[in-house]
């Protein structure tokens, strides 16, 4: 292994304080994303854009989003939705740490 190169499945993520959710009638998560900033509300007033995007997540991204706490790692996560989903989330370790970078990428989480 590379020096200071870090296994992803020992990162432990955080929700980014910035963003919200909720559940929605069917029991799914919903992240809430405020639409901010001088371009987002230009398109809000000429075409309409919302000032709240919603993000719905699957079964499975509604199960993890709620478990990340800042102090359980990636691998725990994952090994959590190994035992609620069972074989549906296999392959479940390249599958989980995609899920994970793509809700760090969009802001959604950080890891430390």
């Amino acid at each position: 292994m590379k020096k200071g190169k870090k296994n992803y499945l020992d990162l432990i993520p955080e929700i980014n304080e910035k963003i919200s959710f909720e559940k929605d009638k069917e029991g799914k998560t919903v992240i809430l994303v405020q639409n901010k900033g001088f371009f987002n509300r230009l398109a809000q007033k000429l075409f309409n854009k919302p000032k709240i995007t919603r993000v719905h997540l699957d079964d499975m991204g509604s199960y993890v989003l709620p478990l990340i706490d800042g102090k359980r790692t990636v691998s725990e996560l994952a090994q959590l939705q190994k035992k609620r989903f069972g074989d549906a989330v296999e392959p479940l370790y390249p599958r989980f740490v995609k899920y994970m970078q793509i809700m760090e990428s969009y802001g959604f989480v950080k890891t430390k």
